[in-house]
C-alpha cells in the first residue's frame, strides 16, 4: 500500500495572528508578480504612461501654490511654497495609495481568491510594495526641486534627523497598510464604505499640516491636528528636510504606537475574514 504524497497541504489558520511568514517566502515570486502587475496596469493604456508618476505630484503642487499660497496666502513659516508643498504631498499619497488601494482588496480579488489558494495577505502587500516604488520616483522629484533651493541659497536647513527618512517611510507604510486591512475587510458586507473611505481621505488632508504649518492653527485647535498620527510623520519629514515644523519625539512615539496598534487590529481582522469572505462578497 503506497502512502499519498502532497506539494501543499492547505490547513486552517491556528489562531488570527498565524501570518504563516514561511507560506510569504515560498510565495515570493507571485509577490513579485503582483507588484509588477500593480505598475504596469495603473498606466497600461494610458498615452503618457509612467510620466503620470510625476505629472501628478507637480499639477497638484502648482495648484496648492496658486490656490492656497498665493490666493489664500497661507504661510509657509519662509520656505518657498512649491518645496513646502511639494515635501507634503509625495509622503501623504503614499500613505493614501496604500490605505485606498488596499481597503477594496477582498471585493476587487474576489474572483481570484475563489479559484485558487495562496496567503491573501500577498495581494495587499504587494500594493504597498508597488506604491513604495511610486513613492520613491516622486521622492526622487522633490530631491530634484529640493536641490534646486539649495543651489540658489534658499535657507532651508536639514539636519541629523534626515536618518529617520527610511523609518518615516516604513511607518507611513505599515499605516496605511493597518487602515486598508481594516476597511477591507468591512468592505466586504457594507460596500457604502467604499465611497466613505475616498471622502475620509480627502478630508484627513485637511486635517493634516500640507497645505499649512502647525504654527499658523490656534492653540485651542492645534490639539485635533496632533491628534492625526499622520501629522506626526509628515511634520517629521519637513523637519528633517527643511529644517521647520513642530516636530517632537513624543509625537513619533505616538505615530508609531497607535500605527502598531491599528497594523495589530488589521491583521486580526483580514485574517478572521479571509475564512468567509466569498460568503458575503
Amino acid at each position: 500500500m503506497t502512502t499519498e504524497h502532497f506539494d501543499n497541504i492547505i490547513q486552517p489558520r491556528k489562531n488570527l495572528l498565524d501570518l504563516r511568514l514561511k507560506e510569504l517566502i515560498r510565495y515570493y515570486d507571485l509577490l513579485v508578480l503582483f507588484v509588477k502587475r500593480d505598475i504596469v496596469v495603473t498606466y497600461k493604456q494610458t498615452i503618457l504612461g509612467p510620466l503620470w508618476f510625476f505629472i501628478q505630484p507637480i499639477l497638484t503642487t502648482l495648484v496648492f501654490t496658486v490656490v492656497f499660497g498665493n490666493i489664500a496666502g497661507i504661510s509657509t513659516d519662509g520656505i518657498p511654497q512649491p518645496l513646502f508643498y511639494m515635501s507634503g504631498i509625495v509622503i501623504w499619497n503614499f500613505f493614501a495609495d496604500c490605505f485606498m488601494k488596499t481597503s477594496n482588496t477582498f471585493v476587487t480579488n474576489a474572483g481570484l481568491f475563489g479559484k485558487v489558494y495562496f496567503p491573501r495577505i500577498i495581494q495587499p502587500l504587494s500594493v504597498v510594495i508597488s506604491n513604495g516604488l511610486k513613492f520613491l520616483i516622486q521622492f526622487g522629484l522633490f530631491l530634484i526641486l529640493y536641490a534646486y533651493y539649495l543651489i540658489k541659497g534658499v535657507p532651508v536647513a536639514p539636519n541629523g534627523y534626515i536618518l529617520l527618512f527610511p523609518f518615516l517611510l516604513v511607518l507611513m507604510a505599515l499605516l496605511g497598510l493597518g487602515f486598508g486591512l481594516i476597511f477591507s475587510s468591512l468592505t466586504t458586507k457594507y460596500r457604502d464604505l467604499t465611497f466613505l473611505i475616498q471622502f475620509g481621505v480627502q478630508l484627513l488632508m485637511y486635517a493634516t499640516p500640507i497645505i499649512y504649518p502647525l504654527s499658523e492653527i490656534p492653540e485651542k485647535y492645534r490639539f485635533l491636528i496632533w491628534g492625526n498620527p499622520v501629522s506626526h510623520i509628515i511634520e517629521t519629514f519637513k523637519y528633517s528636510f527643511l529644517g521647520q515644523g513642530m516636530f517632537t519625539l513624543a509625537g513619533l512615539l505616538y505615530s508609531t504606537v497607535f500605527t502598531l496598534v491599528i497594523l495589530f487590529i488589521g491583521i486580526i481582522i483580514f485574517n478572521k475574514t479571509e475564512k468567509t469572505f466569498m460568503d458575503t462578497v
